[in-house]
């Protein structure tokens, strides 16, 4: 099998990713419960004890509200930033931690893994980019702004997972405090769908240039419940994709905030 990959489930309720290989099982986040972990897997022919690395990307709840029985069940490694270790309370408890620094590099099985930092309200919050067998697969979530190191380690991606969390007319008019919008809004939240789409945009662009052009695919991921919802996440990428000429080097599709997602192999 050439590297694949599976939502869980990508929203405020939960996250979790699987990346896979023929060889190699990896989870990115385990924000939802350990049945649901298993359930995914089971779903995809796997077991926990199938799965080679367990990788945090930050320490909020709907990011590891499962990592404790997720670590248990499946015996695997689990990756966290030092930010990230001294987030999490039950940390020190998991019984096989590999500490990094957003930025590092190393490889689990067949699949090397580069870590690179966002831009989020949290300690040494990163995203992940995935390469096996000459494709790459890219986690861009939680972050207020692309980060250089983001955009420099993902632009080349076969298929990149990118945060469109919320539309912002409708964060700005709707229920939320101001002091949670200003948050969402702000440099370490979360991307906008015009922020996701400018993004792409401009890691189209770079690939163009550098003679890199091919089909590539984007998944849109952690949609809010309150300020956004898949047809307007769509629609905006869509729109910005026609308008900066770059409709048609890109496959785009929603996730689910609840529900496992096809198993894309590329």
């Amino acid at each position: 099998m050439n590297l694949a990959i599976c939502s869980f489930a990508s929203g405020s309720s939960g996250n979790c990713f699987l990346i896979r290989t023929e060889r190699t099982a990896l989870l990115v986040d385990a924000g939802i419960s350990g049945k649901q972990v298993s359930e995914g897997l089971a779903a995809l022919e796997l077991s926990p004890s199938d799965i080679s690395a367990v990788l945090i990307t930050h320490e909020h709840s709907d990011h590891i509200r499962g990592l404790k029985p997720v670590s248990r069940a499946t015996g695997a490694p689990v990756y966290l930033s030092r930010g990230s270790f001294e987030g999490i309370p039950f940390a020190r408890e998991l019984p096989d931690v590999r500490l990094f620094v957003p930025g590092d590099s190393f490889s689990v099985g067949d699949i090397l893994v580069e870590s690179f930092p966002t831009s989020h309200d949290a300690a040494d919050p990163s995203g992940f980019s995935f390469s096996a067998g000459g494709r790459r697969v890219s986690v861009i979530t939680d972050t207020g702004v692309m980060t250089g190191e983001c955009f420099e380690t993902v632009w080349d991606s076969d298929l990149f997972v990118l945060e469109s969390n919320h539309d912002v007319s409708m964060l700005r008019i709707g229920r939320y405090p101001w002091f949670l919008k200003q948050r969402i809004l702000s440099d370490m939240g979360h991307l906008s769908n015009e922020d996701a789409a400018n993004a792409l945009v401009e890691m189209l662009k770079k690939a163009e240039d550098m003679g890199r052009s091919k089909k590539r695919m984007v998944l849109l991921a952690h949609l809010s419940k309150e300020n956004n919802f898949p047809q307007m996440a769509l629609a905006t990428m869509e729109n910005i994709l026609t308008a900066g000429g770059c409709r048609d080097a890109v496959r785009v599709e929603v996730l689910s905030r609840t529900e496992r997602s096809p198993l894309y192999i590329l």
